[in-house]
């Protein structure tokens, strides 16, 4: 079990020199000393006024491994490059899976369903990490009972049906500065997720540690904190 998801750096292109001198190329690609002393203010312009094509030179590549329902969302953003482990390829071997912090705090309040009498009083994240691990034992023993029938191939693709949202899958995830901009917007709003707007927060740290902070400017005209 986990309490969280993870988010790697493997990689960037470009620094704000690179996108402000996209928007350059128009006029003048020369950096002369005056314009590396209004980067800042240049990438703010282009920023505010919509000029969005830029910020594309810039690139983050991450492997990430979040819950299948973090993973989801980031797929609706079709902008970005992504490449996720599948269950219908390979037996997913490490059943890690992602327990709210949260569900701990709630408990399971009297039901008249019988199979939930016995976890009356015990938390919704207790029973969420029970039905998990019983799922994932599930999995592995359905796919070793019908491969032999239905072949391996088969096998894999419907016993997958026993994963559940909440189990983790590793993923490898490429964006321009323009992308990860929308994806900030979207991700990061009171009406996010808490699980993908953490995702979307640690990626940001990550940018930030980059030796030399080469998108530092990137990041303020962008307005992404």
């Amino acid at each position: 079990m986990r309490t969280n998801n993870t988010v790697e750096l493997v990689g960037h292109y470009g620094s704000d020199e690179t996108i402000a001198l996209s928007a350059w190329v128009s006029t003048n690609r020369e950096l002369t000393p005056d314009k590396k002393k209004r980067l800042g203010r240049f990438l703010k312009s282009l920023a505010d006024n919509g000029h969005g094509t830029p910020f594309e030179k810039g690139m983050v590549h991450f492997v990430i491994k979040t819950d299948i329902a973090t993973h989801i969302h980031l797929l609706k953003h079709r902008i970005t490059s992504m490449n996720a482990e599948s269950a219908r390829y390979k037996e997913i071997k490490d059943d890690d899976f992602l327990i709210p912090q949260d569900l701990f705090s709630c408990k399971v309040q009297p039901d008249e369903c019988e199979q939930l009498k016995h976890f009356e009083g015990k938390t919704w994240g207790y029973m969420l990490q029970q039905t998990t691990e019983i799922t994932n034992y599930l999995y592995h023993k359905c796919l070793q009972d019908i491969e032999d029938k239905l072949g391996r191939k088969r096998g894999k693709e419907i016993a997958r049906y026993f994963k559940m949202y909440n189990s983790q899958i590793e993923q490898d995830f490429m964006l321009n500065m323009r992308s990860f901009k929308n994806l900030y917007d979207q991700r990061t709003t009171e009406h996010a997720q808490r699980e993908v707007c953490a995702v979307v927060k640690n990626m940001v740290r990550e940018i930030k540690k980059i030796p030399g902070n080469p998108f530092r400017l990137t990041l303020k005209a962008l307005n992404i904190k």
